[in-house]
């Protein structure tokens, strides 16, 4: 977990740093609102430790910047300021959890932690996109990447590789794929299903192992 500390009180900085990183998280430090500015808008992290009052940009302020810029990292503010004003401004800018100085380590710990696995779990909620082995399907843009490189496919070709992908480790009748790719009126006796899993198999370049063929049954998208 990558972790951006946003400190100028040395004293502090130390010791949570020394503490982060005895507790396997790699820590950037930064000691000034100016540069932490450039950091938080031009790399990805993990988490964001914030102190309030920094010598030139206060950390609420840099919060609601990060936010406006449609960013989503969670920010736990780190500050001496305990009134209930003081919190009830930073969570409002947009921090997702305030810590009031001086604070037991383990308690800095324990919020790291519950955060990202909230942040983790809002994700898998929130992810439309789908994945076995070398190839995903993004469902929001409709756009399938095999190696990260992008697959054009027809429209048919895409339905049947999203059913076979949801389905995935799966076997798939002939006629469950035929009812949820073409519809539940299509001619059960035509070898549609047969054709364009060839097309798959050869645009995808989707050997026998990875898309297996069920005999007497249908087919199957392993993940191997």
């Amino acid at each position: 977990m990558n972790i951006l500390l946003v400190e100028d009180d040395k004293r502090i900085s130390d010791f949570v740093t020394k503490g982060l990183q005895e507790n396997g998280f790699h820590v950037h430090l930064s000691e000034n609102g100016v540069e932490a500015r450039e950091l938080l808008l031009s790399a990805q992290w993990d988490i964001i430790l914030m102190d309030i009052m920094l010598p030139d940009i206060s950390g609420v302020e840099l919060v609601k910047l990060i936010r406006y810029k449609k960013k989503t990292t969670p920010v736990i503010m780190l500050s001496a300021l305990g009134d209930a004003d003081d919190k009830v401004d930073a969570l409002d800018s947009g921090a997702d959890d305030y810590l009031v100085k001086p604070f037991h380590f383990k308690e800095l710990i324990s919020r790291i932690n519950a955060l990202a696995r909230r942040t983790k779990l809002k994700y898998e909620e929130n992810n439309n996109s789908y994945s076995c082995g070398s190839i995903s399907v993004n469902t929001d843009e409709h756009k399938v990447m095999l190696d990260h490189v992008e697959v054009e496919l027809s429209p048919r070709e895409y339905k049947l590789l999203l059913y076979l992908i949801e389905n995935k480790n799966k076997v798939l009748a002939r006629t469950q794929i035929l009812t949820n790719v073409w519809g539940i009126n299509y001619d059960t006796n035509t070898n549609v299903v047969d054709v364009y899993i060839s097309y798959l198999r050869n645009k995808m370049k989707l050997n026998s192992g990875v898309l297996q063929t069920i005999v007497g049954t249908g087919y199957m998208l392993k993940e191997v």
